[in-house]
């Protein structure tokens, strides 16, 4: 069942299109990755489902109804948004950062109610960050730091995530610890996860279902299985990889440039 689909959405900036007649589906429940090369269209793609970016044409359809006529308050209760994230922020602490996740549920100027409070208190222990409550975000540590962003997410309250490179700028260690937390916010909460990645080793790991765009098109979508096959990789990012499976996954040992040789599979 499709909790969010595209069809034939062409977005673009001052008439240059970077996403051009894009028609996917997102399936509810599940962990769906975005993958491709660089400026391929994947955050662009992200901003217009977010209904940050106004399509040119085309619909974004959010369970069954036109996203762009749905209420802007109504929909940030079911949808939260994680773009990526460069500003700091530095003079708010953890707690102020995720109590801007309880916006949508908040009057003007009306402070937090206990069910807010409950909701800010709960994301901070999901993302492991108690104990830091009162740290001010310039003085965490950049796996400390994204958690926090992903607390104030998950403070939203929403059935879905929309993540954009969470992983960016991050060492490997914080990388794994944030793809696992995103996976257990996924099987044991049942969030829908739609994110973009450049890793494709952690999209085959931890994703449900591909989409992989290049020049603002769909190549490929469906399964990890599915997508992440030589061919497709040569087509998409042009290059020659050496996949094996691993727990049911592929996974890619090493790459080259692909000179256009054909070569055995």
């Amino acid at each position: 069942m499709s909790i969010l689909k595209t069809e034939q959405v062409s977005v673009g900036y001052q008439q240059h299109l970077i996403l051009k007649a894009l028609s996917i589906q997102i399936p509810k429940g599940q962990i769906t990755t975005l993958i491709g090369p660089n400026g391929s269209g994947k955050s662009t793609l992200i901003r217009t489902i977010a209904r940050l970016l106004k399509p040119a044409s085309g619909t974004v359809l959010f369970n069954g109804q036109n996203l762009a006529e749905q209420n802007s308050k109504a929909l940030a209760q079911s949808m939260a948004v994680l773009p990526q994230t460069g500003e700091l922020m530095s003079d708010l602490t953890v707690t102020d950062l995720v109590a801007f996740g309880r916006i949508p549920y908040r009057k003007p100027l009306m402070p937090l109610s206990a069910n807010d409070q409950r909701k800010i208190d709960w994301a901070i222990e999901r993302t492991g960050l108690v104990g830091f409550e009162n740290r001010f975000i310039s003085t965490l540590s950049g796996g400390q730091r994204q958690r926090a962003w992903i607390a104030m997410a998950l403070a939203q309250d929403t059935e879905i995530l929309i993540l954009d490179e969470p992983t960016t700028y991050l060492d490997l260690t914080h990388q794994l610890e944030i793809m696992l937390l995103i996976q257990d916010l996924n099987q044991n909460e049942g969030r829908t996860i739609i994110m973009a990645l450049h890793d494709l080793n952690h999209a085959a790991r931890f994703s449900d279902q591909l989409i992989a765009l290049k020049d603002g098109q769909l190549q490929v979508s469906g399964s990890v299985q599915e997508v992440m096959t030589q061919t497709n990789l040569r087509q998409i990012f042009n290059i020659d990889a050496t996949l094996v499976e691993h727990d049911g996954r592929p996974l890619i040992l090493t790459y080259d440039r692909w000179n256009g040789a054909e070569t055995d599979e």
